[in-house]
């Protein structure tokens, strides 16, 4: 099955069926597209290439599309974390989405070429507060523990990775219609925006309870 949903789509899908949940709406399936389909359920939810928090053999997802600058990104992010952690039945994909500028895109390179340590280094950069500049990213990285040299030569290795993953993500964002970060899908709700933590949490009751 494809899961499709531009802005179209999504207006029509909260107006027409009543499926806006607090912010959100629920996900709707398109009609399948010839392979590859970057909006395809496994492109969106399954990418082996980005950053998975949480348990990776959770019961539900939640998908995140973000940028290090975001100051909503950076505000959610610790509450949503606890969730997750709490939870420990959730597997979080984190989407990069450098829409920020050349900060963001320095930040978003680094990171993704951290290897399995990703999760480390995207975690080091959310929690900095205020705007980033490639002297403070680098810094932070280093007292994380990371050699910011060797993550220059395996963004180098891995440019041609790294941009795809960075490219079917906004792809992805676009054809949703999200107008910034952050942006999430929780389980089968969307939020293009910031939820409340009560809307979130009752998004993962909902689609667990739809799941059976």
């Amino acid at each position: 099955m494809t899961l499709k949903l531009d802005r179209r789509t999504f207006l029509t899908a909260s107006l027409a069926s009543g499926a806006a949940l607090a912010g959100g709406a629920a996900l709707v399936a398109g009609p399948a597209l010839a392979a590859p389909d970057p909006m395809s359920k496994e492109a969106v939810l399954y990418d082996p290439e980005a950053p998975l928090l949480g348990n990776p053999e959770g019961d539900l997802t939640i998908v995140e599309w973000f940028d290090y600058q975001c100051p909503y990104c950076k505000k959610a992010y610790p509450d949503i974390q606890k969730i997750v952690a709490e939870d420990g039945r959730i597997r979080m994909v984190m989407k990069d989405w450098p829409i920020f500028g050349p900060a963001s895109e320095y930040a978003t390179d680094l990171t993704l070429a951290a290897g399995e340590h990703r999760p480390q280094a995207l975690d080091a950069l959310m929690r900095t507060e205020g705007r980033l500049s490639d002297q403070m990213i680098d810094a932070r990285l280093k007292a994380a523990g990371f050699d910011v040299a060797a993550l220059k030569r395996a963004h180098q290795r891995e440019k041609r990775r790294i941009d795809a993953l960075i490219a079917r993500n906004s792809a992805q964002a676009e054809a949703f219609g999200f107008l910034g970060t952050p942006a999430y899908i929780v389980g089968t709700v969307v939020f293009p925006g910031v939820p409340s933590m009560q809307d979130f949490r009752q998004a993962i009751k909902d689609t667990r309870a739809k799941n059976g």
